[in-house]
């Protein structure tokens, strides 16, 4: 097991500055059902002593109080309705009532619509979110819009609005992207210079291939993307960017945009070899994540899931630069051993890459 000589955020600095840590840092993305499950088998009354006692070095995330308009009963601020749908490994929040679906037209929303405002938040108390976290990595602000317009419009209707509709997505986009904007510069003057990371994501990629053209990302996305990366490039921090699939074809483009980091790894997708992945963009990007939880976590032995958490750790880890972690949050059917073998196999060989 190796020796550690770095707190939890000169570890994560030293792999987003790709230098070798003192070991791999292991995140941990899971439903609340299965984080449940592994407290309960350690005896932890909070997530906060789960990831102690495990030496997981998750980010701290901070973010304001929101104070504006109570929406009414069972809608977010956005006036989604949502409702919980049980899959049987777990329970979700699934967007029922999508309140932009009835417009054909700019001018109908506008005349009917209230964006939420920038001025709905207090960012007064951020500063205190960071006492007691000082050896920590902060993350705070980012923006993730499009998964937002989905619901306002409708998983259908959304996507086939980049075509039918185009004036409807810049619109909206304009007005969401803009709200996250603002949030994120906001934390940053409430805690200058200490957030370490901010999400600006996005799913792109499909099981076998981008969600979108190449050239919708470019026409909707990206632009407004690279707004935000420089905003948070200018603040001191590392830009995270998550999206599941297969993005291979628009990675070029997102390095080029100014992503620091490419989160989720989802390695069982078409075409997203970690090694190849590593091999092409290891000068420019850190990667997290990369254990299958399609395939090994799920349906592995405990012994396949060290087996690939080794492997990422050789092939991804090399010479620094990568965050072992599943490829999304990992479910309440995966069993408790693969989870805990997992972990333990970060712990125990994460300084040998």
């Amino acid at each position: 097991m190796p020796e550690e000589t770095r707190t939890p955020v000169e570890r994560w600095l030293a792999v987003l500055r790709r230098e070798k840590p003192d070991r791999i840092p292991m995140d941990y993305w899971a439903t609340g059902e299965a984080t449940r499950k592994v407290m309960d088998h350690l005896g932890c009354g909070t997530q906060e002593e789960l990831l102690a006692r495990l030496h997981v070095d998750r980010p701290v995330v901070v973010g304001p109080r929101y104070v504006g308009p109570t929406p009414p009963a069972g809608e977010d601020i956005f006036g989604c309705r949502s409702r919980p749908v049980d899959y049987g490994t777990g329970v979700y929040s699934e967007c029922v009532y999508n309140p932009l679906a009835q417009y054909d037209s700019v001018e109908g929303i506008e005349a009917n619509y209230t964006w939420p405002d920038p001025d709905w938040w207090d960012y007064s108390e951020v500063p205190q979110q960071l006492v007691g976290n000082e050896d920590k990595p902060i993350q705070g602000g980012g923006s993730e819009p499009f998964l937002v317009y989905k619901n306002l419009r409708g998983q259908e209707r959304a996507f086939m609005d980049l075509i039918e509709y185009p004036d409807i997505v810049h619109y909206s986009l304009d007005k969401l992207f803009e709200l996250a904007y603002q949030n994120t510069l906001r934390i940053y003057e409430a805690i200058p210079g200490k957030v370490h990371i901010s999400y600006v994501a996005e799913d792109l990629g499909a099981q076998d291939s981008l969600m979108y053209s190449p050239g919708q990302i470019r026409e909707f996305l990206l632009p407004r993307m690279r707004r935000m990366m420089d905003l948070v490039h200018s603040a001191g921090a590392y830009v995270f960017h998550h999206t599941d699939g297969a993005a291979r074809d628009i990675l070029p483009d997102l390095v080029e945009a100014g992503i620091d980091v490419l989160q989720a790894l989802q390695f069982s997708a078409d075409d997203m070899d970690p090694a190849v992945m590593k091999q092409r963009y290891g000068d420019r990007l850190c990667f997290q994540g990369g254990v299958s939880v399609q395939t090994t976590l799920p349906f592995g032995t405990a012994d396949d899931v060290r087996a690939e958490a080794r492997r990422l750790m050789a092939e991804v880890g090399r010479g620094g630069g990568f965050l072992l972690g599943p490829a999304h949050d990992v479910p309440k059917d995966v069993p408790l051993a693969n989870v805990l073998a997992l972990i333990e196999t970060c712990r125990e060989q994460g300084g040998s890459s």
